[in-house]
């Protein structure tokens, strides 16, 4: 790959539009379940897996479930997406407002 190439690729990276959204992590061998937020959810799970197999979590309880079983029992899924026409600061409320509803529903914990 020549320097120019690479060039056009990461200006075509940066280029994508990002979507916010808010998750659910769910163990599968206990039921147990964690929601949060992100304002990339397209790429979050990527960077939670790194953490999480790391042992990096700063989620001390999901780094737990995630080291007493099998990262084949976790389950990642994205239950929101928001709509890419907000604005910073109503996506930010949007994003709690969302969240919380989510963690209720699901008897949840947030992350």
């Amino acid at each position: 790959m020549n320097a120019e190439h690479r060039k056009t690729l990461i200006a075509a990276y940066k280029e994508q539009p990002t979507v916010a959204g808010v998750f659910a992590v769910q163990c599968t061998a206990t039921g147990e379940a964690w929601v949060g937020q992100s304002r990339h959810i397209d790429t979050h799970q990527n960077g939670l897996w790194f953490t999480l197999k790391l042992g990096s979590c700063p989620h001390a309880d999901l780094q737990r479930a995630w080291t007493a079983h099998q990262p084949e029992d976790f389950r990642f899924e994205q239950l929101d997406r928001l709509s890419p026409d907000l604005s910073d600061m109503a996506q930010k409320d949007e994003l709690k407002r969302r969240a919380a509803l989510w963690t209720r529903r699901l008897s949840a914990r947030p992350l």
